[in-house]
């Protein structure tokens, strides 16, 4: 079995995280937008969220994503109060970007404005109950350079007035990734990154400018836990089952689709060796796929969060067994 350090550094910055990070999308609970589109995970218990955070900490994670639009501010109250006085022991990333309506849970609009990131990251910090965040990033994916070069200025301004530690862009679009890459105290990307989505492109550019690659959707928003069958359905006021055109691997209704079933079947015995449940297999082909991946599943109960942070103790998969993921799909 490969080995994996169990802490990462943050690209150029000398913020040091554990290999795993979690994702804290789905304890925000429910939100919507304004014509009733899910945006949420589900209804989400909030004594269970502080358990589950509180049980990573004790198994060695320490980064923790967030933005201020999941459950429009709920998810970091929520962490807030799950990490009390242990704040000192973490990393925290948040994100900006999205107005959010926190007393209708709505997202409203965005707004990429420097003056709205100020407003933004008072708020958060607020919710957070910090003086100062450690990973801050741009949460609207297509927003434009030009604009996204303005916003790189205000992060450098937020640093030395020791607001945030570093910054990032969530984006999908290395070009977009790059502008944020020039700015001296840009430290991550994050990015969709699977065993079946692989993003080449993105990786190379953190190989480049020395930049962490922070990886939502890790588990492809739940279809490589192995739980999904064809017909299974999900909950009201899950975002899968009205997904969004970004959104792959769901149909209307939350069925997942058979063609991403296929695969996920097909991957089973490479990803459940040694061992490892079908989550933690998809964890480490990240981890083997490149040394600067910093993976952020997500979670809503405690046993979810020790099945995830169990992933760190096998260890990225072997090249052979990376190698053999390719053969299989195709790749």
């Amino acid at each position: 079995m490969e080995t994996i350090e169990h802490t990462r550094t943050l690209g150029r910055s000398a913020i040091e995280v554990s290999a795993l990070g979690f994702g804290c999308w789905a304890i925000g609970g429910e939100w919507s937008t304004t014509d009733g589109q899910p945006l949420g995970w589900g209804k989400v218990d909030d004594e269970e969220s502080v358990r589950a955070v509180r049980r990573a900490l004790d198994l060695g994670v320490t980064f923790f994503d967030t933005a201020d639009a999941y459950g429009t501010g709920h998810s970091e109250r929520v962490l807030a109060r799950a990490l009390g006085k242990r704040r000192a022991d973490v990393v925290l990333a948040t994100k900006w970007g999205n107005v959010i309506d926190e007393e209708r849970r709505l997202l409203v609009d965005s707004d990429d404005s420097p003056a709205y990131a100020r407003r933004a990251l008072t708020a958060s910090l607020r919710r957070l109950d910090t003086d100062h965040i450690d990973l801050y990033q741009l949460h609207l994916s297509d927003a434009e350079p030009e604009r996204a070069a303005e916003l790189r200025e205000i992060c450098e301004e937020f640093v030395r007035q020791g607001l945030i530690r570093a910054y990032a862009w969530s984006t999908d679009d290395p070009a977009r990734a790059a502008v944020f890459a020039e700015g001296p105290h840009c430290a991550a990307v994050q990015h969709r990154l699977n065993v079946v989505q692989d993003a080449p492109e993105l990786l190379a550019l953190c190989e480049e400018s020395n930049l962490a690659s922070i990886n939502r959707s890790p588990l492809a928003m739940g279809l490589l836990t192995g739980r999904h069958t064809g017909g299974q359905s999900l909950a009201p006021g899950d975002i899968r089952t009205s997904p969004p055109a970004w959104l792959s691997g769901f149909s209307e209704g939350g069925g997942a689709d058979t063609d991403w079933l296929r695969r996920v079947e097909a991957l089973r015995d490479v990803l459940t060796s040694d061992g490892r449940t079908p989550a933690q297999g998809a964890l480490a082909w990240i981890w083997a796929r490149s040394s600067r991946t910093v993976p952020i599943p997500g979670f809503r109960s405690v046993a979810q969060a020790e099945e995830n942070a169990g992933a760190i103790a096998k260890g990225p998969l072997t090249p052979r067994q990376l190698a053999e993921v390719e053969r299989i799909l195709g790749r």
